[in-house]
Formats: C-alpha cells, structure tokens, sequence
C-alpha cells in the first residue's frame, strides 16, 4: 500500500507538471515523498527486528523528527498557496497537515493509535480523488471530476488594467496577421511593418492619400523622398526599366538585403504596380528600391504590391527596433502595426545612388547596416567581372 500510494502521488504529479499545472505537481511530488517516508519509517521502527538491526528507538528519532518538521513547515506553505487553487487540493493539503503532524508524533513516541487510523483514513480518501481527479482531467483535457473553485484568487490588476492597443496588432507568424495588414493597406491605411532592417511604416502605392499621410504622421519634410520595396527582382524585370547590365548585376549582388539603390524613375514604375502613387514616392527623376531580405515582408508586398516604405518612427528620432516602440510612438495615429518582436538591425539600410553607374560608379548616400566599404567591394567585383 506504501508502494502503491506513493507511486500514485508521483505519477500525479509528473503529469500535473506535464500540464503546467506546478503548484499541483509540487504538491503531489511532496506528498509521494511524506506519505513513502512516513510509512517506511512506521514500519521500519514498528517492528522489534528492523528498528534493532538499523538502532531505531527511543532517544535515536531526532533526524526523524526533524524530518517531520521539515514536511509540516513545506506544508503550510502549500495548504496557502492550494486555497487559490481548488478545494480538493486544499483539502488534501490539509489533510498532509495532519498526517505530518501524526509523524512528529510517531518519532516522539506520543502517537494515538485511534487518531492516526481517523487521519489515515481521510487522508487516502482525499488522495484517492484527488489524484484521480487529477489523472482524469488531465488525461482527457477537460474537467470529468470537479475539483471545486479556489476560496480566494490573486488578480493581475496591471492585467486588468492594461489599456487595449490604439491600433489593430496582429502576430506576423499568423497568415491571418498578414491578411489583416494586407486589407489595411490595400485599402489605403497605414501600417507599421517589420523589415530586415528596422521597423518602418508602410503605405499601398496605390493610394498617394495614404504615402500623405506618411508624412503627416512622421512629421517628415516634404523635400525627403520615399522608397519603394518590391518582394523580388523579377517583378522589377517585368516592368522592363532601361536598366545597363551592369546595374542589373549589381543589383543582383545585394538584393534581397539591406542595400537600397536609387535609379531612374521614369513610366516603368506603373508596369510594376506603383499605379496612382507614382507622383508621391522618389524624387521627380530618381526612386529607390529595395528588395527586403525578410520572408514575412516579402510575403505581405506580394498580397499588396510594391509598398511605399519609411522607417517607423517620428522624423529626427532614432529608429524603431521592436513593434512595441511602434505602438508606444505612433499607434495612436496608425490603422495597424504587424508585430514581430525584436528587429534584425538597429540601423536603417545603406542607401547607394546607383543612376550614374556606367558613368561614374556608385555613390554612397547614407551609410547603414551594410558597412560602405562592403559595397564598394561588391561593386568593384562586378565591375571587374
């Protein structure tokens, strides 16, 4: 029986712990040990041979019974935490309040016959259930034995209290994430969205309200151009720019990635889906593109089409590297922000004036995540090549 209930206890509570449940697989663990414990040491002490050959009897218990202690002390611990949790558990808990308190008892010779079987006797009942109980909810998913409702519970006021986001925030490892963010911008919102670089914000080139809107919400200079990214460069290759195979080799070398190349902008821009934006995004001449090196980015310009781009945060600012500082800035003036956690980068992308390449090579704009000297490199070896 010692084996039995012991062994009971403890596959309980594996499988509470299995469930995350780890206040009852504590509870259960710690109750296998006292109720093996007890009972080994019951017997081994009860019996005449056992206790002399091991030196157990009067005057010898004090690790005994600093055991016992120890078990009631670990206890009360557990019958405060098991009254915000369920009935049965508390009862049991209770119960192993009793039983260790009939084991300090037992090791100062001053245990009752009578009120050690009356707590025996409750106290397996209550074990029986509750680890049946416990077996079968957890087994089947749902609740097949009552275990009753906690007597009191600790609320999360800062849960309770936490103010719902200002935008619509969905996940971006859900597809029903990027559909979201997708119908918002096709509809002319704007969103922020994750790069492989840093947090920007985003705005169908569909809709030059929207790339307006852009600038009212970061407060950006109307002088400062707005890139566009595509999710790949065969899209750029259908809309057939006059692009010298130099450009395009050279482009083939740093895209996908954090490079952005400025070029000619001319009627090109509508076979490649700019449509009523083209007047809004670039300069009059040149537009800069990018082709992200992030699958989710990639997966949301492909639902949308090419996407004026901007990083997210309020012009002169630095740059946002977690969606949580996109909702904290500009939630309140944004219809979305997909959330992808940390950022790639803490820095923007390097940005490369590529329209005099035949000419003169390439200039380096603006410095950022891709080191300046990196992409003369690159450039050089195409050149070369």
């Amino acid at each position: 029986l010692i084996l039995i209930g012991g062994f009971v206890q403890l596959l309980a509570g594996f499988l509470a712990f299995r469930k995350y449940d780890h206040l009852g697989g504590t509870a259960f663990l710690t109750f296998s040990a006292l109720w093996s414990s007890y009972g080994a040491t019951r017997i081994v002490c009860a019996g005449p041979i056992s206790g002399h050959l091991l030196n157990i009897g009067a005057g010898n218990t004090k690790g005994f019974t600093a055991g016992s202690i120890a078990f009631l002390v670990l206890n009360a611990f557990l019958i405060i935490l098991a009254s915000s949790f369920n009935v049965v558990l508390l009862c049991v808990t209770l119960a192993m309040e009793l039983l260790s308190i009939c084991f300090l008892l037992f090791t100062l010779e001053n245990l009752s016959l009578p009120f050690e079987i009356v707590v025996l006797s409750i106290f397996s009942i209550l074990c029986f259930y509750g680890a049946t109980a416990s077996l079968a909810n957890c087994m089947f998913g749902k609740d097949l034995l009552m275990m009753g409702p906690p007597l009191f519970t600790a609320g999360n006021s800062k849960k309770d209290t936490q103010d719902p986001p200002p935008c619509v925030c969905p996940k971006s490892h859900f597809t029903s994430g990027l559909r979201t963010i997708a119908e918002l911008l096709n509809t002319g919102a704007v969103c922020g969205v994750p790069t492989d670089t840093v947090y920007a914000l985003a705005a169908s080139c569909k809709h030059p309200q929207a790339i307006e809107k852009v600038y009212r919400i970061k407060d950006r200079p109307q002088e400062k151009p707005i890139c566009i990214f595509i999710s790949n460069l065969d899209q750029l290759r259908a809309a057939a720019p006059p692009i010298s195979p130099l450009l395009w080799e050279f482009m083939e070398n740093v895209y996908p990635g954090g490079v952005g190349c400025i070029i000619q902008k001319g009627e090109w821009l509508k076979k490649l889906g700019v449509g009523a934006g083209y007047s809004r995004v670039g300069t009059q001449d040149s537009i800069m593109i990018r082709v992200p090196d992030l699958t989710v980015l990639v997966h949301l310009i492909d639902m949308t089409g090419p996407l004026a781009i901007t990083s997210a945060n309020p012009s002169g600012e630095v740059d946002s590297t977690h969606h949580d500082m996109v909702i904290s800035r500009l939630g309140h003036k944004l219809e979305g922000v997909l959330c992808d956690g940390e950022s790639d980068e803490v820095v923007a992308s390097t940005v490369v004036d590529c329209t005099k390449i035949d000419e003169s090579g390439i200039t380096i704009v603006r410095e950022g995540c891709i080191p300046a000297g990196k992409v003369m490199q690159i450039f050089e070896r195409v050149k070369n090549r």
